[in-house]
């Protein structure tokens, strides 16, 4: 199963990933880590894409594999959503503005999500956790 824990920089989605993927005895891929093992820090929109599709390899490689992912990543647009492609998604609609100004103006918030975080607490990832459990 691929969980994407989306959100503006800053809204605590590696934070509640790194509390979550234990939990769930998942993998765990955060997105500032994989670019970096890439080299590839372009945040246009084609690069964008690129990561989608690059956090999507190692996702389906660990689902393929019969094990729960998690992916954080800002994932802004409906585009690199639609590439990436997850199974659960969980939005971390935390702030207001990101610490970007670019990715600001081109977020689009997502319309379905599984799990709407508004604010952030430290019962989040044990909540989280213990329904997608309840519902595999």
């Amino acid at each position: 199963m691929i969980i994407l824990v989306m959100g503006l920089p800053g809204s605590g989605k590696t934070y509640l990933s790194q509390k979550l993927h234990p939990l769930l005895d998942a993998a765990w891929y955060n997105a500032d880590r994989v670019r970096s093992m890439a080299n590839d820090w372009d945040f246009s929109k084609e690069g964008r894409i690129r990561q989608a599709n690059r956090m999507k390899v190692f996702a389906d490689f660990e689902k393929k594999n019969k094990r729960f992912v998690v992916c954080d990543f800002v994932c802004p647009t409906k585009e690199t959503r639609k590439a990436f492609g997850p199974d659960i998604l969980i939005w971390m609609d935390t702030i207001d503005k990101g610490r970007y100004e670019d990715t600001n103006k081109l977020f689009e918030a997502p319309q379905n999500v599984e799990f709407h975080v508004r604010t952030w607490n430290e019962e989040n990832h044990k909540e989280i956790a213990e329904e997608i459990l309840k519902n595999v």
